[in-house]
């Protein structure tokens, strides 16, 4: 992977690392399976920057397909999910989080029990 500031941190993937689920390589052969660790420093990459997964960099190390399809993968096996609470009660034993703010946004949730239609109203 290319030196720079997108590379996933050993401290970091050391926590990411035993989320992710191991993978058998294929008993038929085929084209070896990109590097966990680069797939992952991509996904981080997008979700930071915001951009599309076609103008992920080839510099990072791997296909915006390959990258994409790593993200499907982990979503459906619950990686970010548990990232994300491993992080947190980190962050909280090392008191790094300040419990007496929350904020929480339900902006992309859509809602379901028939609430006021905008467009009608007046």
């Amino acid at each position: 992977m290319a030196a720079s500031i997108w590379r996933v941190r050993d401290e970091l993937w050391e926590v990411v690392q035993p989320l992710v689920p191991v993978h058998e390589p294929d008993p038929r052969g085929g084209r070896p399976r990109v590097d966990d660790r680069v797939c992952f420093g991509a996904i981080v990459f997008v979700l930071f920057t915001g951009i599309a997964w076609q103008h992920l960099p080839r510099e990072l190390g791997r296909s915006p397909a390959t990258a994409h399809r790593r993200l499907k993968e982990w979503q459906a096996a619950g990686v970010f999910a548990a990232l994300h609470r491993e992080l947190l009660c980190r962050l909280n034993q090392a008191g790094r989080l300040d419990w007496q703010t929350a904020v929480v946004d339900g902006s992309h949730i859509r809602a379901l029990q028939g609430g006021l239609d905008r467009a009608l109203a007046g």
